[in-house]
């Protein structure tokens, strides 16, 4: 009796994602596929005949692709979760690691709205996650592209930054990350952990270059945006 419900729940939420919030017809196929996933999953791990209980949450998702979703979500000068129905769908994607589905329907959210900055960064990141954290052309664009939506928000050039520093491109991430850190609200969160992630790159930097590391002063804000 279980399986009934459980599909037959599946098949609900896959009707007004279709009748109610119109999923274009391109992403019908990405969040159908994400459906289908779940129900395996349970298939496969679920136990309904036994009695509940607590889990480990890292037993149950992997680390880096919700990492990469919180992140976003958290170096942010905005304390407001995305409201944007197709950017909801497409980290549900992204947290289970199925980038290239995730960034099918953050395709529809650009459609929607091309000066979406948080539907580009999401965009920019999955792509680079789904080449293997290579930094391609198009996640390129999209990272360009939002920086231009929304030049003032953080998230687009810390994660470019990330992603030039992977790549060794040390003084193109550290040119991002300095601007990222001067421009920031005092009391932001990630201000002081990136802050400390520069002084590491600083020492990277001059050991690249045959220097001697040196104790980089304290990279001060500027004033914050109002």
């Amino acid at each position: 009796m279980t399986w009934v419900f459980v599909i037959g729940l599946a098949v609900l939420v896959l009707a007004v994602l279709l009748f109610v919030f119109k999923v274009p017809r391109g992403c019908r196929e990405a969040v159908a596929s994400a459906l289908l996933l779940g129900i395996a999953g349970y298939v496969t791990q679920g136990s309904p005949s036994l009695a509940g209980a607590p889990k480990d949450s890292a037993e149950s998702v992997s680390a880096d692709p919700a990492a990469l979703v919180e992140g976003r979500a958290k170096v942010t000068n905005s304390g407001i979760p995305t409201s944007n129905r197709w950017v909801v769908i497409a980290d549900g994607l992204a947290r289970n690691g199925q980038y290239a589905d995730a960034a099918e329907v953050l395709r529809g959210a650009i459609e929607d709205d091309p000066k979406n900055a948080d539907a580009w960064l999401a965009l920019a990141n999955s792509l680079v996650a789904h080449a293997d954290n290579m930094l391609t052309p198009p996640a390129l664009y999209a990272y360009q592209r939002a920086i231009d939506a929304e030049p003032d928000a953080p998230g687009a050039r810390f994660f470019l930054g990330l992603a030039y520093a992977r790549e060794g491109r040390l003084a193109e991430a550290r040119a991002l990350w300095v601007d990222v850190v001067k421009t920031a609200p005092e009391d932001a969160p990630w201000r002081l952990p990136l802050a400390q992630q520069l002084m590491r790159l600083d020492a990277a930097i001059a050991a690249q270059n045959g220097q001697a590391p040196t104790e980089s002063a304290p990279v001060q804000p500027g004033p914050a945006n109002p």
